[in-house]
């Protein structure tokens, strides 16, 4: 005779219990297998997946911008303050005299350029006053950076 296993079921109810859940088993792995071979649903799934992800970046980029934008304007702020502080501290050092002679000097250089830009109207051919606007930025240029020495010079003193 021979000795039954502990796997088999002993009665017929226990049998059809095993039978209904292999049955499960086997439907639920036939559908996994089913959806992996569904290409098309496969390739939708993932672009919803990366659909979703470019909608996150795309939020976070605009958080980023925001902050980026606020920055920049708390930067700006800040240098406009330090530079009124310096101007301010700058005139408290130049002595009256200089002030005063770099205003007299500010105002010649308006005069002489007032005069030079009438001079060039008068005698400069039409296709080169057409670049008179560059030769008067050079000539303010010119002037600015004069100024600016004799009061660092005279400062040094």
């Amino acid at each position: 005779m021979t000795q039954s296993s502990q796997n088999e079921p002993t009665n017929p109810d226990e049998l059809r219990h095993r039978v209904e859940r292999t049955r499960h088993e086997l439907g639920a792995t036939l559908e996994s297998l089913a959806a992996k071979t569904d290409v098309k649903a496969r390739a939708q799934e993932k672009a919803a997946e990366l659909k979703g992800h470019a909608v996150e970046l795309k939020g976070h980029a605009v958080e980023l911008k925001e902050q980026a934008g606020a920055r920049a304007t708390h930067l700006s702020e800040q240098a406009r303050g330090k530079a009124a502080e310096a101007a301010h501290a700058l005139e408290e050092k130049v002595p009256a005299p200089v002030k005063d002679k770099a205003a007299a000097a500010a105002g010649q250089v308006r005069t002489r350029a007032g005069q030079a830009e009438q001079l060039w109207q008068d005698k400069a051919p039409e296709p080169v006053r057409d670049h008179r606007k560059a030769v008067i930025g050079l000539a303010a240029a010119a002037a600015a950076a004069a100024l600016a020495f004799v009061l660092l010079r005279h400062g040094r003193k």
